[in-house]
């Protein structure tokens, strides 16, 4: 037997055993919560339980040994990289936010499934297996050196440095934002509080080990992540259906569901509602069409209101919530316009009856269904061209012992994410039918527990919103808003099943966002302090001070990021869709033509990249209404998360156009690729 497969042996026990001891842990909690042990402990004892497992993780793997602390010494398993890869993939927005996706937007949230799985498979056929042959230690390493010539070498590891950087910053603080609401869900503390608690677990196995700590502690990640997630929706199959296999069960939910929209749509009390819903739309846009005087009366009636509780002593309660209502006011007509134009469009949106969620593009007329498809289909290649081209998740194929191992780590990463991407949609659908038949239809004064709670977390911008439009003490479907974040984290609860589920689901979501968060900062940290302070500042430094350097911009990163997440921008899957598109514009193109087209040069690929880099994000800023874009700019219709099926074809077409308008890739950029693309 090889030491290598001693290695793996020797994994496999101990990953086997912690699973057990994880299954033990279960079981006592539950044993616990029956004896009646207060359900916050129970929430705290998986908290705590979970980050001193990683934590104990990140202590015992800590190591400053450059390729150990780089790609955790280029040895670990196929299948453990596999499931490391999974862990570090499946972040928060697939653990907490895909499945409140295809909650809110049916087959059309369909899109990110296909796209994120598809991304693997060209991962696997054109980029992993020859990153590994070259065999450094991040993505601007190969384009560094595959762009590199006589007349300069850095241009291009520059550009790509910034690349990972912007890419992975975006992608971290959806991470970190996760790790908030997670963190304050199950503690109590403030949102911005538990994003530091969470940072904190964070830093200790990044910071002492590098990737050799977060390899083995994303693998404990996943395990927990897999059991969380079907623990949950497997008991919501069995009580509604008698079937514990959700992802054979759940079909049969969608002939009732279509049933009940159909009944709601036609439902005298819900065209009540929409009627209010369009009477509210129209005083918005009444509003906006009256600016900037109808701002300035605004703001006026709100001074005049605060000071007369001032002056009449009015209760304490009141004049906060004057104040609050006065200093959360639009800024200018600008910003009120806006604003308005926003909530006006939002009131639109629920005044119009629901189209069946479950039929390919549903829309009231072809022009509308084709604008779906096109941004279905754009929003799939986004996402599978932004896979293929993430630093983050690449630099993990670093870490395999051979380049036939780096292949097979692909296809069991693949077979591991299939594991929660095949459940994901039994989860929105069985919630979807829990919520229709228990919620819709109950009477105001005996809303469930949870709703309360889960509008509470966030008082500004509540994560649950149900209001009594039509003042008729009923439920109806049209006065529920639910945010897609917390449809997981609060499926326990919706379902009513025992408190240790809830917290078991918690740990899972922690997990997630905790081994992606691991992974992004890391390869921030590596590419700064390898590409840029060690092949550029400081050829000659040592590896000692090379990993100190990489832990110095690891921490910086860390709480810059955290900090930005504290002001919780945009929702996680915008956040992430933005990384996506960026890196499908930016880095795809380099990569796969500095791979398969020796042609391409140094020139080329600084032209490829600011270009696709500069349309992406050009786009993104002119359409989306977050940057004070409009819808009304859009290019046939493609929403902004898709900018990179502009930005894609620019970078494809600014490296052939320059690269054969300059000189060729010297020779020995020609060795370098015949060697890496030699079997």
């Amino acid at each position: 037997m090889t030491p290598q497969q001693r290695f793996t042996q020797r994994l496999t026990s101990y990953y086997l055993w912690y699973t057990l001891l994880f299954f033990i842990f279960l079981i006592v909690l539950t044993i616990l919560e029956k004896e009646g042990v207060p359900r916050a402990w129970i929430g705290y004892l998986f908290m705590f339980a979970t980050i001193v497992i990683y934590a104990g993780i990140g202590l015992v793997s800590r190591t400053s040994d450059i390729t150990e602390y780089y790609v955790a010494g280029r040895r670990v398993p196929a299948v453990f990289n596999g499931m490391a890869t999974a862990a570090d993939w499946m972040s928060a927005a697939s653990f907490l936010s895909l499945a409140g996706g295809l909650y809110l937007q049916g087959f059309d949230g369909l899109a990110y499934i296909i796209g994120w799985t598809g991304g693997f498979c060209l991962v696997a056929m054109l980029i992993a297996p020859y990153i590994r042959k070259f065999g450094q230690y991040t993505i601007a390493d190969f384009l560094g050196t595959r762009f590199s010539d006589a007349e300069d070498k850095n241009q291009v590891r520059i550009l790509a440095v910034l690349a990972t950087v912007f890419i992975s910053f975006i992608y971290v603080v959806a991470q970190i934002y996760g790790v908030g609401l997670i963190t304050s869900r199950f503690t109590g503390v403030d949102f911005s509080v538990g994003i530091f608690l969470g940072l904190a677990s964070i830093l200790v196995c990044s910071f002492l080990g590098g990737m050799r700590a977060v390899t083995w502690t994303q693998v404990s990640q996943y395990i927990i992540i897999i059991i969380a997630f079907m623990i949950p929706v497997a008991w919501l199959s069995a009580k509604h259906s008698d079937n514990p296999v959700p992802q054979i069960s759940y079909g049969a939910f969608l002939p009732e569901l279509v049933k009940k929209e159909k009944q709601f749509t036609n439902d005298p009390k819900e065209q009540q509602v929409r009627a209010i819903y369009q009477t509210r739309a129209g005083e918005f846009d009444k509003k906006i069409q009256q600016l900037p005087a109808s701002w300035e009366s605004g703001r006026n009636e709100l001074q005049k209101k605060l000071d007369e509780l001032k002056a009449g002593n009015g209760s304490l309660i009141d004049i906060k919530t004057a104040s609050r209502d006065l200093a959360n006011y639009p800024v200018s007509p600008e910003e009120a316009r806006l604003r308005w134009a926003e909530t006006r469009n939002m009131y639109l949106q629920k005044s119009q009856p629901n189209f069946a969620q479950y039929t390919p593009y549903a829309a009231k007329d072809k022009t509308e269904a084709d604008n779906k498809r096109n941004n279905f289909m754009a929003l799939v290649l986004c996402l599978m061209m932004g896979t293929a081209a993430l630093p983050h998740l690449l630099t993990r194929y670093y870490t395999t012992p051979s380049v036939t191992e780096s292949r097979d780590s692909v296809f069991w990463s693949l077979f591991f994410i299939m594991l929660l991407y095949i459940t994901i949609p039994a989860l929105a659908i069985i919630v979807k039918y829990d919520i229709y038949t228990s919620l819709v239809g109950s009477e105001f004064s005996k809303l469930p527990s949870w709703v309360t709670y889960w509008a509470n977390v966030d008082k500004i911008n509540p994560l649950v919103s149900i209001i009594d439009i039509n003042q008729d003490g009923i439920v109806q479907l049209s006065e529920i808003t639910i945010d897609g974040d917390i449809i997981v984290l609060a499926t326990p609860e919706i379902a009513g099943l025992p408190y240790v589920v809830a917290g078991l689901v918690a740990a899972g979501g922690l997990a997630a966002a905790l081994s992606t968060a691991d992974g992004l900062l890391l390869t921030i940290s590596n590419s700064l302090s390898h590409d840029i302070y060690y092949k550029i500042v400081d050829p000659t430094a040592s590896t000692q001070k090379r990993v100190t350097i990489s832990k110095l911009f690891l921490l910086v990163v860390a709480l810059i990021a955290a900090y930005v997440a504290s002001l919780k921008p945009a929702d996680i899957l915008s956040l992430v869709g933005a990384a996506f598109s960026v890196a499908a514009s930016t880095l795809f193109p380099a990569l796969v033509l500095g791979i398969f087209w020796k042609r391409a040069n140094r020139q080329g690929a600084i032209a490829g990249m600011i270009a696709g880099f500069v349309v992406c994000v050009f786009y993104m800023v002119h359409t989306h209404p977050l940057f004070g874009g409009s819808s009304l700019n859009q290019w046939w219709n493609i929403a902004p998360i898709s900018a990179g099926v502009f930005g894609v074809p620019a970078g494809f077409l600014s490296i052939c156009i320059v690269s054969l308008l300059t000189p060729r890739p010297d020779q020995q950029v020609q060795e370098l690729i015949d060697y890496i693309r030699a079997p």
